[in-house]
Parts: C-alpha cells; structure tokens; sequence
C-alpha cells in the first residue's frame, strides 16, 4: 500500500483548488515589490545553483519571497529532485525521512525518490526512515516542508520532479549536522541526478513596538544573511541561535553540504518581514528570506 501524505494545510495556508492556487502563483511570482515580477521559465542550460533557503509562512506572507528562490533553482533546468530540509515545530526529536510514498498537493502529486533516500540510509547512521515524521498525528500538522511542494509543481511544468522530505530535529549540535551533510553530498555524489537542495525557514520571530524596534529587529536577520551569503556555517548557525530563525539546522545543514559539493559562492535575493507586508511596524513579526547557492 502507498503512503499518501495529504494536503493538510490546503486551505489555510495556501488555496485548496487547483485554479485558485494557480492564479495566486501568477501573482506572487509577478508581484513586483515584493515578488521577483517574473513567472518562471527555463533557460536549458547547465545547472549552477544547488541549493537555496526559502520560507513557510501563509502565501500571503512569504509567498513573493518564497518566489525569488524557485524562479531561480528552476531557470537553469527543471530537477530531477528537490531534497528538502524541514525543521520541527512539533517535538519530533530525530532526523526522518520518507523512503516511499507520495506527497499531494492540489496541483498534482510529487513521488519520493527511493533511489536517492536508500541510498542515503545506506550512507548514514544518523538518518532514518521514518514515516511517522510526516504522517499522523502530531507530525501531520507540520507544514514547512508541505508549503513548499505546489511551488515544486507550479515550476516544475509538464516534467515530473520527484522530492525527498527531510525533517531534522532542532539541533544546536553542529558536528551532527556536519555528519548530516556528509551522508547527503556523498549519496548525490553517487547519483547521476540532477538534484538540489532547499532549507526551509522563517527568519526571527518577535514583537515589536514601533518602526524603531523594528529596524533593530530586522539587524538579527542581517547577521544571519551576512554569514549565509559568506558561506560560513559555523558563524551562520551562531547568529541563527542569537535570535529565533525556526530552521538553524536546516540553514547550516544546507550550508555544509552544499560546501561539501564545491560551492563558490552564495547570494541573497530577497528579505522582508510580514511587517512589510502589512504595513504595521507594531506586534508579532517575522522575517522571511530567499537566498541561492551556487558552484
């Protein structure tokens, strides 16, 4: 029996049907202060960005800057697959994956690439199949990882590209990320694949009292991005641990794999807050940031 790992969130924190979705893709996409005002199209070229850092909030949030980053991984060619890093807000405690299965989202279904995730769990001690991390409850109602999948599709066009979900546990251990981020570069080192690799994240979480607080708010952030773009996990997850990025791990698990497979260089498209969005500068606020990596 195929596992289905359902729509949860379709609805709430993005459009339930396949219409709806589509034109708030256009628009998020298009929009053109806070999106990169472009849909997305192929070049057919040679892949050179690898990776990249995206966020999970509701569409109407962090949806534009979520934009920048998958018009960019998917401009060079289309993937074969996404792999995708996703932090925990529910206490899972481990780092899981799905090995089978498929993933629904209302612009079609994604499958798993078995062959990549066996050949992960051959290479790590650290990784396991899990696919309780992602289906039933509490792990269900996870949603970071499940709001970047109709991007993958959106972009993706008529080509089926297959994606591994990876849930790694909140972690300030940097050598276990390090291991992580071997046991990864190493299994798509092994592949002839064209495959790249997504963080998922917000950025700090707060809130704030005025356009003052919130211009010191948006300088947590700045540290973190200065270290990302620079290519220095080390530094990238102290500055992530000095505020309350929800994905340190899966930022600097990035980082270093991403080291492992010969990056160059790193680059920030795009940073803004919900604040931004609403037009508030008092209450809860949260960052949100689009970045590539490339070699």
């Amino acid at each position: 029996m195929v596992e289905i790992r359902r729509a949860i969130h379709a609805g709430t924190w993005y459009p339930r049907f396949e219409p709806d979705l589509i034109n708030t893709m256009d628009e998020l996409f298009s929009n053109q202060e806070f999106g990169p005002g472009e849909k997305p199209s192929v070049l057919n070229q040679k892949r050179t960005i690898i990776g990249g850092v995206t966020p999970h909030a509701g569409y109407a949030y962090s949806g534009c800057c979520a934009a920048h980053t998958y018009l960019n991984l998917f401009k060079e060619t289309i993937p074969d697959t996404v792999i995708i890093l996703g932090t925990d807000h529910q206490g899972y405690g481990k780092i899981g994956l799905m090995k089978e299965g498929i993933w629904e989202t209302p612009l079609g279904n994604l499958n798993i690439d078995s062959e990549l995730a066996t050949q992960i769990l051959n290479n790590s001690d650290q990784i396991i199949e899990d696919n309780s991390a992602f289906i039933g409850f509490p792990n269900e109602n996870e949603h970071n990882i499940e709001i970047q999948l109709p991007f993958i599709k959106y972009c993706s066009k008529d080509k089926e590209v297959k994606i591994l979900p990876i849930k790694i546990a909140v972690t300030k251990d940097f050598k276990l990320m390090d291991e992580i981020a071997t046991d990864i570069s190493k299994s798509l080192s092994q592949l002839d694949k064209d495959i790249i690799i997504l963080a998922s994240s917000d950025m700090s979480h707060k809130n704030v009292n005025g356009a003052s607080e919130l211009k010191k708010f948006k300088t947590y952030d700045e540290e973190v991005l200065e270290n990302l773009v620079a290519i220095d996990p080390k530094k990238t997850l102290k500055a992530c641990l000095n505020t309350t990025v929800c994905g340190p791990q899966t930022i600097t698990t990035l980082l270093l794999t991403c080291q492992k497979l010969g990056v160059d260089k790193a680059k920030a498209l795009k940073y803004y807050t919900s604040h931004d969005i609403t037009g508030k500068t008092s209450g809860y606020c949260v960052g949100y940031l689009s970045a590539i990596i490339i070699k």
